[in-house]
């Protein structure tokens, strides 16, 4: 025999609900675990005066950038 709850003013079936609830659970923890296909890499914009001061910033801000990749494989010895 199957048990019956009123919700809403309608007799749904404890299966129904089971079913929903599982559903409900996993389907959430699939999209909270997915996260966002393609990281966002966004950087301000470069208000440089010359052509030779944008491109020493772009080289600067590169050669920081490829520090920190570096940083933590040397602090690991």
């Amino acid at each position: 025999m199957t048990q019956y709850y009123t919700v809403f003013g309608q007799k749904v079936a404890s299966q129904y609900l089971a079913m929903a609830t599982l559903t409900t659970l996993f389907a959430g923890s699939y999209l909270a675990v997915s996260g966002p296909s393609k990281p966002v890499a966004a950087s301000p914009p470069i208000n440089a005066s010359s052509s030779d001061e944008a491109d020493f910033i772009k080289k600067f801000m590169e050669s920081i950038e490829g520090d920190d990749k570096k940083a933590p494989a040397a602090a690991k010895h």
